[in-house]
Order: C-alpha cells, then structure tokens, then sequence
C-alpha cells in the first residue's frame, strides 16, 4: 500500500513538473518567436507638409495644466468629500 501512494506522488510530481515546463515555454515563446519591426529609410524624416493636428499641439501645451489642476485641486478635494463631515453633507455612500 505504501508503495503505491510513493508512485502516485512521484506521478503527480512528474505532470507538475512537465506543467510548469509546458507554461514556461508558452509564456517564453513570444519574446523567442518575437522578430523586429523593420522600417524603410525615409519613415523617420520630417515633412513640414505632413505636421500634425492644431489640436495635438494644444494638447500637448494644455496636458501639463490638466496635471497640476489634478494634484492640487482634483485629489484633495475628492479626499476631503470622502472625509466624515463632507461626506455625509454631499451625500456619498460607501
């Protein structure tokens, strides 16, 4: 009997083993199989026909303030309504 349950352990230690084998080489595979992106020559070069959208160039100027606002407006204030008092006066729940 006791040498049965040894060969039953040695037989799930032998599927976990070849488990783990069987994730490590699909979890691997895609950064072995991975090839790089060629690109030709000319894709880097600047076109001054081809900028980009006025909108993006506003963006880019208007993003950093949207940063600031949220640090130093945006979080406190949602800290302080999720704070006792203020919670109750403008009606959140948990």
């Amino acid at each position: 009997m006791a040498y049965q349950a040894g060969r039953d352990s040695k037989r799930m230690r032998s599927r976990t083993g070849r488990l783990r084998r069987v994730l490590m080489i699909l979890c691997l595979a895609p950064f072995v199989l991975a090839q790089p992106a060629f690109s030709s020559e000319f894709d880097d070069e600047y076109d001054p026909t081809e900028t980009g959208n006025p909108l993006r160039i506003v963006a880019y100027v208007l993003h950093p303030v949207g940063v600031v606002l949220d640090y130093l407006i945006f979080r406190p204030a949602h800290w302080l309504g999720s704070k006792e008092p203020i919670k109750t006066l403008v009606g959140k729940e948990d």
